[in-house]
């Protein structure tokens, strides 16, 4: 009997020599580290040394979430990943109204430079790479963690990292957008040209793909969609005045990782052969870093089950080898009490612990590309290439992202997809062990961590404290600074950062620039 893949393509019981029946390896595949990148990025991989393991984390405020930090460096991370509230990613302070019972909640509550410098208080900048999930507000709180870097003496050309920056996803699937899509793509295009000049070892964006699959996107529809938004900013970026092989090198991209390992790996391989092609032949470049797809991944929250829990670490680990397999350049592998909560320090050591036994127990990292030449693997990679290929020319009869965007496009075809993941698991014909299956009579008590409630009134009395000792004239200076850049062409970035530097706050800043550009609001929203 033949099954479905993730993305509704049939999986043969038996592959052979005919799947590959036509096929030119040279074209589909090359070596490792040359065009098309089929094979991975990097001619040897994994077996110089592993990927960057990126543990996210970030709850309450900075005190709490620089402690963790500092034991997820104790314990082997190679790489910090911040989590912000959600106040800071729509950019409100932790006092506004609107941020009322969020503060702290799901990521740590930035406000200022202050709670920077303590959320990375000990911890050398020059020394760790930090990624940051933030993606309005992304501007600042890159600006923040420079700021910090110089009050340590680092210099902006030591440091390195991502900011996720990725604003047309928001519209698609996750909802933390601040202003219209025209004055968001002029702020991002803005970043790209500061860091050429100010900070060039680190990533500008990642483009996420992972939101969209936990929405409910098939793998073709995440790649699809992601590469799509990916071509937009690139169009944005070139419009701008931008050479395309001074910013690409910089981008990178950011995807899940299902339990479904044959069609994940098929998925990575086929967006890495789609993206070098584009960049190649639609926008000329010709430095091959421009044209190699980077990713981070994280392993698929979505999948993760509040009953029988502990079964998660078994999901995140079959999650895991799926992203190894596929060529990942670092991995988030998330904690297995995270449908019921945030993690505990022991779920969180317990996550980094399946990346070490994946790179250091296993034999994944002793050869290049494993899967290469697998029929099956090779037939599932040239089918999700042609699906993906598909709907991004469906996007692009609709005008391109922004214009699929406003059309509902992307937002339609994911959750038409979601409600038939909902209904065959309803209906049992997905299997979720412990949800539908194989459950158990009465689940085991279990103790989740809980953010204190009273985080919100201290967050409020450092914001108070912090108006009362800052020179309030020379934020109104600098905040009427960055208005008028954002009014014309300047690059907003340069008053941003006085701002900052100032002690405004990341809602003064957003506030300011809400002034100008306003605030998007969704067609489905009236």
């Amino acid at each position: 009997m033949t099954r479905e893949s993730e993305s509704g393509l049939p999986i043969e019981p038996v592959y052979g020599p005919d799947a590959l029946q036509g096929w030119d390896p040279e074209q589909k595949l090359g070596s490792p580290g040359t065009y098309p990148f089929t094979r991975g990025v990097y001619p040897t991989m994994y077996t110089g040394r592993p990927w960057t393991m990126r543990q996210y984390a970030g709850f309450g405020t900075a005190v709490e979430s620089n402690a963790r930090y500092k034991q997820l460096i104790a314990n082997g991370t190679m790489g910090l990943s911040v989590a912000f509230d959600l106040p800071t990613q729509m950019g409100h302070d932790s006092d506004a109204p609107i941020a009322s019972g969020e503060v702290g909640k799901v990521g740590v509550a930035v406000d200022s430079v202050d709670d920077m410098r303590v959320l990375f208080d000990g911890i050398p900048l020059d020394k760790v790479s930090t990624s940051m999930t933030i993606n309005a507000p992304a501007a600042l709180l890159l600006l923040l963690y420079q700021l910090v870097a110089e009050e340590q003496g680092v210099s902006a050309d030591k440091l390195t990292g991502t900011i996720q920056n990725d604003v047309l996803k928001e519209y698609i699937a996750r909802g933390t957008y601040i202003f219209p899509p025209k004055p968001s793509l002029r702020l991002i295009a803005d970043i790209f040209k500061y860091c050429k000049a100010e900070i060039p070892k680190w990533n500008t964006i990642s483009i996420s793909g992972y939101h969209m699959a936990e929405a409910g996107a098939s793998p073709a529809q995440e790649i699809a969609f992601t590469l799509a938004d990916g071509i937009e900013y690139v169009r944005t970026a070139v419009a701008a005045g931008m050479d395309v092989d001074d910013f690409a090198p910089r981008l990178s991209f950011f995807f899940v990782a299902r339990t479904t390992i044959l069609e994940e790996v098929a998925k990575f391989r086929a967006a890495r052969r789609i993206w070098a092609r584009v960049m190649r032949d639609e926008f000329g470049a010709k430095n091959p870093k421009s044209m190699m797809l980077r990713f981070h991944t994280q392993t698929a929250g979505v999948q993760l089950t509040a009953q029988q829990p502990e079964v998660n670490l078994v999901r995140v680990a079959v999650q895991g080898l799926a992203a190894v397999l596929g060529g990942t350049q670092s991995l988030h592998t998330n904690s297995f009490d995270e449908a019921i909560a945030l993690p505990t320090d022991k779920s969180a050591r317990l996550a980094l612990r399946t990346q070490q036994v994946l790179a250091y127990e296993t034999d994944v990292t002793a050869t290049v590309d494993p899967f290469a030449g697998s029929y099956v693997i090779e037939q599932m990679t040239d089918e999700v290439e042609a699906a993906a290929l598909e709907l991004m020319g469906k996007v692009e009869d609709l005008g391109g992202a922004v214009s699929a965007i406003e059309h509902g496009f992307q937002k339609n075809e994911i959750e038409r997809n979601a409600y038939r993941i909902a209904q065959e698991t309803d209906g049992g014909e997905r299997v979720v062990v412990g949800v539908n299956r194989f459950q158990l009579e009465e689940e085991e008590p279990y103790e989740p961590l809980r953010v204190d409630p009273a985080i919100e009134a201290q967050q409020a009395e450092r914001l108070a404290a912090l108006r009362a000792a800052r020179d309030q004239q020379a934020v109104d200076a600098a905040l009427s600074a960055l208005r008028k850049a954002a009014e014309g062409d300047d690059n907003v970035l340069y008053p941003m950062k006085d701002a900052l530097r100032a002690r405004a706050t990341v809602g003064e800043v957003c506030n300011a620039l809400r002034e100008v550009w306003g605030t998007y609001v969704p067609s489905d929203a009236f």
